[in-house]
């Protein structure tokens, strides 16, 4: 099995998680180190993909500023979305040469995950057709976007756990006006790390991977 390090990094500001993404994209690019998938907690950030409409950001950057919404624009696919406390956002640094050199099956895995975590707590969900991420009855509970540089990936996916959904009414997530779950809102009480556990283990299921844990700083 291939080599996989998890490094669980708390609430860390989306800037700095964004630039050790980067150093850790080149790092990985130039094979210093194996495969690697960050999980993380952002503060209020809303980021804009390649693809975004500033028609879906619904507030102005002065109010956003009023309520502590930190604001970027960054190269991953996609549109508008939201990242805050209580979601769980995954960053895989995975080199597709060593797995498939196929960007629509890499995000396809990635809903597979998600997929996969939420079965295991009694959460229906699904896909829908020309939409990634993954979605329940009661709206998208997961929005993937991801990035491909000499394929090798950057960003990824952002489960809502407990998120206070009230700050997606700021925009029209993934440029879809349509509403959105977490875990929390569908009934499922579980901790963090439970969440967090079931994460890393789907994620070394489905993409063959020894998982490791190393120091969030390391």
């Amino acid at each position: 099995m291939r080599s996989l390090e998890v490094r669980e990094l708390g609430r860390l500001p989306y800037g700095e998680a964004w630039d050790l993404q980067k150093s850790l994209a080149a790092e990985r690019k130039q094979g210093r180190i194996p495969d690697q998938l960050l999980l993380v907690e952002h503060p209020h950030v809303l980021t804009l993909g390649r693809n975004a409409h500033q028609e879906n950001l619904l507030a102005p950057r002065t109010r956003l500023a009023q309520l502590g919404i930190e604001y970027f624009e960054i190269d991953r696919g996609g549109d508008v979305t939201y990242h805050g406390p209580g979601q769980i956002v995954g960053y895989p640094i995975v080199d597709l040469r060593e797995w498939k050199r196929d960007v629509v099956a890499y995000v396809r895995a990635l809903e597979e995950v998600i997929l996969r975590v939420l079965a295991r707590y009694g959460i229906e969900g699904g896909r829908e057709a020309g939409a990634t991420g993954v979605w329940t009855p009661q709206g998208k509970i997961c929005a993937i976007g991801v990035h491909i540089s000499r394929w090798v990936t950057t960003h990824g996916f952002a489960l809502n756990w407990t998120t206070d959904l009230s700050y997606f009414q700021h925009i029209v997530p993934c440029g879809l006006p349509r509403p959105v779950a977490s875990m929390e809102l569908l009934g499922v009480q579980v901790a963090r790390e439970h969440v967090h556990r079931a994460i890393v283990e789907e994620f070394a299921h489905v993409f063959d991977y020894e998982p490791a844990l190393v120091t969030a700083g390391a």
